[in-house]
This record gives structure tokens, C-alpha cells and sequence, in this order.
């Protein structure tokens, strides 16, 4: 789902900021909402788009099958949304580098959905003589008048619920909206952007963060003259008089005195990647805290389902960067040659520990197009508390095979190194097993390394503890029931009904 939001922005186009009318500043009335002395400057750089990762998840209800046709997946069988979106409001002055730090954050956060909103979008509808005024450059674009904050405040809190939205398209070469406007969906994190991000205060009680990009101002003045020069064939002389007239005086009047406001200055904008760092580390500790997780019992099985699902994925695909490669060459359809790498074993399989391994199948087959796939069914005993093979359905020859064996949670590790066993007794080498498991506990971690040191142990977290019931602590409860929703008898543990 990748919308577009503020296809007009640009570099450029954004430049042609003031305060509407002839640059004198308009009165106090403008200004009754706007927080003391809060600035102007320009807009960002480039087209911003929204970015979203992931492919839409689906909705099961008791009655019917939602596609969600790439909506979030807090979306419930409802239609509503479980927690708010995050907001991350980006203030700074014209040509800072707001943007590309907005940018940066994104590819950094690595989260499933997010959306970029610019404030470029939302100037106002000019009138005859505004466009007038606009055309032989006297109009400033650079004023908090400038700007449709009601239109932006209603969008911001659409988006922040989850609801669809429609973003106005603004033309900077005829300075008018387009008659077509494109559709946003709700997102985990929204990154709203513009010289006057800070510039309300009903916009500020929605960021949940505030970002102030501080950059020099004579750089920001080298990138206007590369970016109007360069990109939209003006003169020097008309740049530098524009940047003199409207873009200083409302950067030194509204924008730069927001700077205030801010939760987080980073000076010299995107080459401050130390910021940067500490910005995302910032943004995932609060997505831990409000978003709903595999952990959180109050998580919805749908929910549960979708992050299970992105788990096990990137669980997988790092444990497949474990496996043997060797160079190789092959011919792109240009004609040219190209060194890669394959792997370089006979052939891979899966083996899941039911039942909760097998929830798992699907991401190995999503990554890996010729596996074959067996399946063990290991239970405890519940009177001498020893695991017993029920079921077992291996492939032929599998002695030669690099085998995955998988399984969601490991408690007291029992069940996974009978698992191991059944391999070995089907000449699987030791070295050529490889334990993947969403949640381990220590005692299951340490077990099965001291019985099969050369055994490859794969898991995205361990916890430290395990009860007398042999439940992992805190845990993640019974995942098989939270995930097939089923319910689990009271003497469950995590290398009972699990594998």
C-alpha cells in the first residue's frame, strides 16, 4: 500500500513562501491561533509519498473473510482501530532537510506501515489576484495564512484513528489544486512534515513527537539557489530577492522561535545520524509500549496471527543465512555477467514439531521455493513427565538434507531434543540441524546446546524463566491456542500441547 501524499511538494516548488498578499504580515487575528512567535519557512524537498512495507493482512470474523485491501492489521472484524497511530510531527526551516531526515527515520523504523504526510499539499486556494501576485513571485507562501490548517488538523486526526483520507494535489507551477486528490489509509507511524508543523496549537495536541531540523542558514540558502536554478529555471537575482523578502523574515518571525516546542532539535539535519538513532530507538520503545504484541494478552488472534506471522518471516530468512553458499555466475539479461552466490547443499527441509511448528511451514516455503516438508508430534507424559513420539512423517533420504526443525516455543527443552533425536536416528549429521523457535527459556536454550553442541539454535528471543508448570515466564502463553484459537487445559506448558 504505497499512497501518495503531497505529489506537488517539491524541491523547488516549495520555495515560493511568505505571507499572502504583498508580504506585509497579516493581523493578530491570523494569529490568535498560532502559538507566540511560531515560523515560516519552506516546505520540503522532492515528492513525498507514503511508505508502507508488508503485504495487506486478512480479517477472519465468525461469519465471513474481511479483505482488507491494505489496511493496517490493528484493523478489527469492526473496522476500527486498535491503538492510535504515532505521530511524529517535523518542523525546520525551508530547504533544512526535513524530508530527507523523515526519509531516514523511515527506512530506520522498519515498521509495517507508514505515511508521509507533507504540508505542501495543504496551501490554500488561491484567489484571482493571489494568483496574480503569485505568478510575478510577490505572494508568500512562507505565512502560517498561507496554509489550510483546518484541512490539516481534520486529516491528522483521520489518519491518527485509522480512517481513510483524501490529500488534496498541489500544483506549484499554476499554484491551484488538482481536481484529482489520493486516498491514504491509517498507518502505525504517521510523519507529518512542513515549515509549519508547529505553527497550531490544536496541530501540536496531535504529534506525539516534535522533530526541529536545525540547519545553517546559509546552507539552506546554497540548496534554494541549486534547487530554483537548477530544477525550475530561475534567476539568481529572482531567487535571492524572493529568499530576502519572504523566506528570511517568516523563518526569523513564526519558524525558527518553534524551535521551542520541540522534543528533539538535530542540528545540521540529515548528517546528524547520531539523531537520527536515537530518534528511531525512541519511536520503537513507545510503538512497544502502545502497540499491541505477541506477548500482550490482550492481543486480538487476528493481531497475534499477523506479528506471528512477521516473526516467524524474518526469523527464517536469517536462519537461512547460516546455510553453505558458493560463488556463482550467471548472465543478466543485459548481457552481462554477474557474481553471486547459491547454496550449496544438496537440498533443504522442514520438519515441525506439532502443532505450533507447523504455523511456521508457510514462511519457509515463502522463502525457500523447492523445500520438502515433514512432520513429529511430540506430547509429555503427564504422570512421568517424559516426551513421547506420536507421530512421525519424514522424507526419503533426508540424511543428506540441511534440516530446519521448527517450533514456536521451547520451555524445558524435552520435546525439540527428541526431535533431534529422531533426526540423528535417520543419519541427519548433527551439524546439519538447525533449531528455529520464536521464544525460548534458558533452561530450554542451555538443554538442548549441551546435549547437541552442534546443533544451530535460532530464536528471537529467550526468556529466563520457566514455572514448575514448565511454562516459559513471562512467556507468550499457549501459543497454538492463541493462534488456532483454541482453548489450552489448565496443565498446559510450552513442550506440552505446543509441539
Amino acid at each position: 500500500m504505497a499512497a501518495a501524499a503531497g505529489d506537488g511538494g517539491g524541491e523547488g516548488v516549495n520555495e515560493e513562501r511568505g505571507a499572502p498578499g504583498d508580504g506585509s504580515t497579516s493581523g493578530a487575528e491570523s494569529l490568535d491561533r498560532l502559538y507566540p512567535a511560531v515560523g515560516a519557512a519552506r516546505p520540503p524537498r522532492k515528492r513525498t509519498t507514503s511508505q508502507c512495507k508488508s503485504e495487506p493482512p486478512l480479517l477472519r470474523t465468525s461469519k465471513r473473510t474481511i479483505y482488507t485491501a491494505g489496511r493496517p492489521p490493528w484493523y478489527n472484524e469492526h473496522g476500527t482501530q486498535s491503538k492510535e497511530a504515532f505521530v511524529i510531527g517535523l518542523g525546520g526551516g525551508s530547504a533544512s532537510g526535513k524530508t530527507t531526515v523523515a526519509r531516514m527515520i523511515i527506512e530506520a523504523l522498519d515498521v509495517p506501515w507508514v505515511v508521509l504526510l507533507s504540508m505542501d499539499s495543504f496551501y490554500k486556494v488561491l484567489t484571482k489576484q493571489q494568483q496574480e501576485q503569485a505568478a510575478s513571485n510577490d505572494f508568500n507562501f512562507d505565512h502560517p495564512d498561507a496554509f489550510d490548517f483546518d484541512l490539516i488538523i481534520s486529516t491528522l486526526k483521520k489518519l491518527k484513528q485509522g480512517k481513510s483520507v483524501t490529500i488534496p494535489i498541489y500544483d506549484f507551477t499554476t499554484h491551484s489544486r488538482k481536481k484529482e486528490w489520493k486516498t491514504l489509509y491509517g498507518a502505525n507511524v504517521i510523519i507529518f512534515e512542513g515549515i509549519m508543523a508547529f505553527a497550531d496549537k490544536e496541530l501540536l495536541e496531535l504529534l506525539d513527537m516534535k522533530i526541529f531540523v536545525d540547519t545553517d542558514s546559509d546552507i539552506r540558502l546554497v540548496r534554494r539557489l541549486r534547487r530554483d536554478i537548477g530544477e525550475r529555471g530561475r534567476d539568481i537575482e529572482g531567487v535571492i530577492k524572493q529568499y530576502n523578502k519572504f523566506v528570511k523574515p517568516a523563518f526569523d518571525q513564526y519558524i525558527q522561535p518553534t524551535m521551542r516546542l520541540a522534543d528533539i532539535v538535530v542540528p545540521r539535519g540529515s548528517g546528524n545520524t547520531v539523531a537520527i538513532d536515537l530518534i528511531v530507538q525512541h519511536v520503537h520503545s513507545q510503538l512497544e509500549e502502545r502497540e499491541l504484541s505477541v506477548r500482550n494478552k490482550e492481543t486480538s488472534r487476528d493481531e497475534f496471527i499477523f506479528y506471528s506471522k512477521r516473526l516467524m518471516r524474518l526469523l527464517i530468512e536469517h536462519a537461512l543465512s547460516f546455510l553453505p553458499f558458493q560463488s556463482c555466475t550467471v548472465q543478466t539479461p543485459q548481457g552481462e555477467d554477474y557474481e553471486g552466490r547459491s547454496y550449496s547443499g544438496k537440498q533443504i527441509t522442514g520438519v515441525s514439531i506439532l502443532r505450533a511448528g507447523e504455523t511456521m511451514e508457510p514462511a519457509l516455503r515463502a522463502v525457500c521455493k523447492d523445500v520438502r516438508i515433514g512432520t513429529i508430534l511430540i506430547q509429555t507424559n503427564s504422570n512421568t513427565g517424559e516426551p513421547e513420539l506420536h507421530y512421525l512423517r519424514l522424507p526419503k533420504d533426508i540424511r543428506e538434507d540441511h534440516v530446519i526443525l521448527m517450533d514456536c516455543t521451547v520451555s524445558t527443552g524435552a520435546a525439540a531434543m527428541m526431535a533431534v533425536r529422531v533426526l540423528l536416528d535417520h543419519d541427519v549429521p548433527e551439524d546439519k540441524i538447525f533449531l528455529l523457535s520464536l521464544l525460548m527459556a534458558e533452561m530450554g536454550v542451555h538443554s538442548v546446546a549441551y546435549a547437541f553442541p552442534q546443533v544451530k539454535i535460532i530464536t528471537t528471543a529467550v526468556d529466563k524463566k520457566v514455572n514448575n508448570l514448565f511454562r516459559i515466564i513471562p512467556g507468550i502463553g499457549n501459543f497454538g491456542d492463541r493462534y488456532f484459537g483454541t482453548d489450552a487445559p489448565p496443565y498446559w506448558s510450552d513442550d506440552t500441547l505446543d509441539t
